[in-house]
C-alpha cells in the first residue's frame, strides 16, 4: 500500500534539513535499510534508510530544498506495486496527510496537492519568524514545495513592507530677532550621509548551531578551566621520527589527541558525560576534533583512539578532516565523545579559552609551540614550550580530577613515547 516518506528529525531540535539528492530514480526498487533520500543537516550528509522494502513512486521535493521536518518528500509504495493513476494518488495521499508535530511544539501541515487558495502553507520556522515580524502568512507567496511558506519568503516580506525613511514636519521658527548682519556658517554636508554602514551576512544554518550549542553549554554548564604548560622538544622530535618512518604526516594535533585519550585512561573520571538523571561514565575513549571549514566550526570524532595506532589515527583525522571541508561528514561521526581537541596553535595563537562542547565534558584548548627561556635545575636554557587550557564541566568533573588528568597529560607530552605504548 502507498505511503508518504516524511523528512525526518536527524537530530535533537532539527527544525528543517536540506533534500540533497534521491539515491535512486523514481520506479525504482529498494530493500529494508537502503538509502532512499540524502538529506544535509546544519553540519552532516545523512542517509535517510527505508524501514522496509518498496518502490520509489514519485519524488515530492527537489533536491536543493529546504524542507521542514514533517513533510512529505516522495510517495513510496509496496514491491510490485502499480499505480494506474498516480496524480490522484500522490492528491488524495497528501490531503489526507495530518499535520506533524515538530521538535518546536508547533503543528507543521503538509505541502497539498490541488489545495485551497484559502489554506495557507508554512513551515514552523517561517510562520515564527512571521509573528515576531507583525506579518501575516496568509500575505505571504511561498516559494516552498507545493507552495509552501518558507523562511526566505518570509525575510523578502519583512524586506518589502520595510517603511520608507520619512521626512519630519517642518516646525514653525519663531520670530526673527534683530541682530547684525553677519555671513552665515557653511553647512558642512556627512560625507556617507545616507548609506549603510554595515553589510548584514544571513546566518547559513550551520552558524545557527553553533550559536545555539554554545549558548545552550554557556547557559547550562558551569565552566571552569585549568592550565598546563609542557616542553615538547622531544615530542615534535617523535613526530619528525615518525613522519620519516612511517610515510603518514602525523600531525601534532594527532598526538596531543593519542596523549589526551591516555589520560583518559589514566583518570577515567574525566571521560564522563553529564545527563538529568546520571553521570554516564564510558568503556571507550572517544575524542571530537574541532575542524574549521569555510561554513563554520565541525567537530567529528575519533573512536576508540587509545586503540588505535598513532600512523592509523593520523589517517583518520585527515579523513576526516578532508570530507568535513567538502561538507561530507556523516551525523554519527558528530555525534559522542567526551572531550573535544581545538587547537589554535597554526595561527600563533599562544593560548586560549573555548566553550565546551555539550554534552561532553570538557574541550582542551591548544596553542602554538614557542621556543622560551626555561629554568632547568637552577640554570636557564631554551625549549619549546606548549600551553593548553582545559575547560571543564564542573557537574560531572570536580577539580581535583581535572588537576590529576592534566598532570597525567602534561606528562605524556614532556616523555611521549607513553603516547605510543
Amino acid at each position: 500500500m502507498a505511503r508518504l516518506l516524511r523528512m525526518p528529525e536527524i537530530s535533537a531540535n532539527t527544525v528543517e534539513a536540506v533534500l540533497s539528492a534521491w539515491p535512486l530514480p523514481e520506479n525504482a526498487t529498494f530493500a529494508g535499510g537502503d538509502p532512499i533520500a540524502t538529506v544535509e543537516t546544519e553540519k552532516a550528509l545523512v542517509d535517510v534508510p527505508a524501514d522496509e522494502p518498496g518502490v520509489l513512486l514519485r519524488t515530492l521535493v527537489e533536491p536543493g530544498r529546504s524542507v521542514p521536518v514533517g513533510t512529505p518528500m516522495a510517495v513510496l509504495g509496496a514491491p510490485g506495486e502499480v499505480v494506474d493513476d498516480l496524480d490522484a494518488l500522490v492528491e488524495r495521499l497528501t490531503v489526507a496527510a495530518p499535520p506533524v508535530s515538530t521538535s518546536d511544539g508547533e503543528r507543521a501541515a503538509p505541502p497539498l496537492a490541488g489545495a485551497s487558495p484559502a489554506r495557507v502553507f508554512a513551515s514552523p520556522l517561517a510562520r515564527r519568524i512571521a509573528r515576531e515580524r507583525g506579518v501575516a502568512v496568509d500575505t505571504i507567496v511561498g516559494t516552498g514545495p507545493g507552495g509552501r511558506i518558507v523562511r526566505d519568503d518570509v525575510r523578502r516580506a519583512v524586506e518589502a513592507r520595510a517603511p520608507a525613511a520619512t521626512v519630519p514636519a517642518p516646525v514653525a521658527a519663531p520670530a526673527p530677532v534683530p541682530a547684525p548682519v553677519v555671513a552665515p556658517a557653511p553647512v558642512v554636508a556627512p560625507a556617507y550621509a545616507g548609506a549603510p554602514a554595515y553589510e548584514e551576512i544571513p546566518h547559513s544554518r550551520m552558524r545557527r548551531a553553533i550559536a545555539s550549542r554554545l549558548a545552550e553549554s554557556n547557559r547550562e554548564a558551569p565552566h571552569f578551566a585549568i592550565r598546563g604548560s609542557a616542553r615538547v622538544d622531544a615530542l615534535l622530535a617523535l613526530r619528525a621520527e615518525l613522519n620519516s618512518a612511517t610515510g603518514v604526516r602525523v600531525s601534532v594535533t594527532d598526538l596531543v589527541v593519542a596523549a589526551a585519550a591516555r589520560a583518559h585512561v589514566a583518570v577515567p573520571q574525566m571521560n564522563v558525560t553529564w545527563t538529568p538523571d546520571a553521570v554516564r561514565s564510558y568503556r571507550t575513549v572517544d575524542i571530537a576534533v574541532a575542524i574549521a571549514t569555510d561554513t563554520g566550526l565541525v567537530t567529528p570524532v575519533l573512536r576508540e583512539v587509545p586503540a588505535r595506532t598513532i600512523s592509523a589515527l593520523a589517517r583518520a583525522s585527515a579523513d576526516l578532516t578532508a570530507r568535513a571541508r567538502a561538507g561530507a561528514l556523516r551525523q554519527d561521526e558528530l555525534e559522542g565523545g567526551t572531550l573535544t581537541v581545538t587547537n589554535l596553535g597554526m595561527f600563533g595563537t599562544e593560548d586560549f579559552t573555548a566553550v565546551i562542547n555539550p554534552p561532553q565534558a570538557a574541550i582542551l584548548a591548544v596553542g602554538a609551540a614557542r621556543q622560551e627561556a626555561v629554568v632547568t635545575d637552577g640554570g636557564v636554557g631554551v625549549a619549546t614550550v606548549l600551553r593548553v587550557t582545559l575547560s571543564v564541566d564542573h557537574r560531572p568533573v570536580d577539580g581535583a580530577t581535572a588537576a590529576r588528568w592534566m598532570a597525567a597529560f602534561l606528562s605524556l607530552l614532556e616523555a611521549p613515547l607513553g603516547i605510543l605504548a
